[in-house]
């Protein structure tokens, strides 16, 4: 039986099996490594810089309830606040 290219119906019994096509050749573990690389390079290039923190539950949750009162992320919140803390010693300062 042969089959025509364009074919949609008739089953190819001599090709590969089917199933969703390989459209990357790297496996999953190498794909999330240059995933998150490039993810480090764009952050970079936008002048941001990563901050790792310790801190306890009861205060992330406090820290969240924040957040979501406001309607940003953490980060947005932290950054907020800060430059508040820092406008305030400013004022201080001049006075």
């Amino acid at each position: 039986m042969a089959k025509a290219s364009s074919d949609r119906n008739t089953i190819d019994l001599f090709g590969k099996s089917a199933g969703r096509p390989r459209t990357q050749p790297l496996n999953r573990k190498d794909q999330l490594k240059l995933n998150k690389r490039a993810q480090r390079e764009k952050e970079k290039a936008q002048g941001l810089k990563r901050l790792e923190l310790l801190i306890e539950q009861e205060t992330i949750e406090k820290l969240d309830a924040l957040c979501e009162l406001n309607g940003v992320k953490r980060a947005e919140w932290l950054t907020l606040q800060i430059h508040k803390s820092l406008d305030k010693a400013k004022k201080k300062i001049r006075n």
